[in-house]
């Protein structure tokens, strides 16, 4: 079975976070991965800004043994839509768009994904 994990999961992976068991088998099967490119962006952002760009390479490489999905029209038009009904921002919409185009499940502990259907989501209790 193939799954996105949000960049929230990452993050927790890479920083071996209070969560970051919950995500490791997720994350343990690159061959399972969607990766959006969004999530890329995402994540070299933050590494460069929480270590450096070098390190922020490196992840952006393992994320790359995934199956790296770029946003295309249909799913940008899609995460619009998707972004009115359940009031997400932006890239939360691209997201969570680009797991269900690719009949994914979303594994996150974003607390805006909580009540949103066919999410695969982690109470993080410092989100409250």
């Amino acid at each position: 079975m193939k799954y996105l994990v949000d960049t929230c999961g990452w993050i927790e992976w890479l920083t071996d976070g209070r969560l970051a068991f919950l995500f490791e088998p997720y994350l343990r099967h690159s061959e399972e991965l969607i990766v959006p490119t969004l999530v890329q962006y995402e994540l070299y952002k933050w590494v460069c800004r929480e270590r450096n760009a070098t390190f922020a390479l490196e992840v952006v490489g393992m994320t790359e043994e995934g199956l790296v999905v770029p946003l295309d029209t249909k799913t940008a038009l899609y995460a619009a839509d998707v972004s009115k009904e359940y009031k997400l921002a932006m890239a939360d919409a691209i997201v969570y768009a680009t797991s269900k185009s690719q009949n994914v499940m979303l594994v996150t502990s974003d607390k805006h994904f909580k009540n949103i259907p066919h999410i695969k989501y982690f109470e993080n209790r410092k989100n409250h």
